[in-house]
Formats: structure tokens, sequence, C-alpha cells
């Protein structure tokens, strides 16, 4: 029983979880020094709509079966990313749980990266 409500509690987009502000982020991105990685866990109609350039997506619903195959370093820094930054909360934590050691979701999401950054967006 305890198993599965700890299997459980890792899905809900509840709680806290590390994370990066869009201002940090792009500083990031835009160093010379640059290896984050971007984990969009949006749907791909939502990612195909816009996404951040060198991101890969992987829809949440999707992303249990998928970590497996996950390229990504487990050294280096990934940021999960979605809407409203909620399904981006279990991402974190799937992550982290597969071994990787430095995750964090961008906080606000999607919707605080177009606030000020909708220019810095890639159509599929």
């Amino acid at each position: 029983m305890v198993s599965i409500i700890k299997t459980i509690s890792k899905w809900i987009p509840l709680g806290k979880v590390s994370e990066i502000s869009v201002v940090d982020l792009i500083a990031g991105l835009d160093s010379s020094e640059n290896d984050i990685q971007i984990l969009d866990v949006r749907t791909r109609l939502e990612w195909k709509s816009g996404h951040i350039p060198g991101s890969l997506n992987i829809p949440i619903t999707q992303l249990n079966s998928e970590i497996a195959n996950l390229t990504f370093d487990k050294s280096k820094p990934v940021v999960t990313i979605c809407l409203s930054a909620h399904r981006s909360i279990p991402a974190v934590r799937a992550l982290q749980e597969e071994g990787f050691q430095n995750v964090k979701q961008l906080s606000g999401g999607m919707i605080a990266w177009n606030k000020n950054h909708k220019h810095i967006l890639v159509k599929a």
C-alpha cells in the first residue's frame, strides 16, 4: 500500500520542487558555457504552437514510458517546462528518480516565458 501511495504521489502536481526563473534560464541559455537541457512536457500541439529553441518535447502522459530512452546527460542541468508549472512538477520528480542530479522546473512555465520573451520561440 505504501508503494502505491508513493507512486501516485510523485505524479500529483502539488508541492514544491526546485525552480529556475525565466531571467535565469535565459542567462544560462545565453552563456558561452550553456549546458542546459530543456524538457517540455506539454502536449505535442502546445509544443508545435511555440517552444523554446533546443527543447525536447515528451508530453507528461508519455514521460513514464519514454524516460529510459531520454538521451540527456544526467550530470548536466535539466529544466522541465509546461504551460503553467503544474505538469512539470511530476516531471522533475520522475527525472530525479531516474538519477538526474540537477533538475528544476521553469517558474511560471510558458505563461511566464511568454510575458516577456514570446519573441524567443520556435514554431514546428
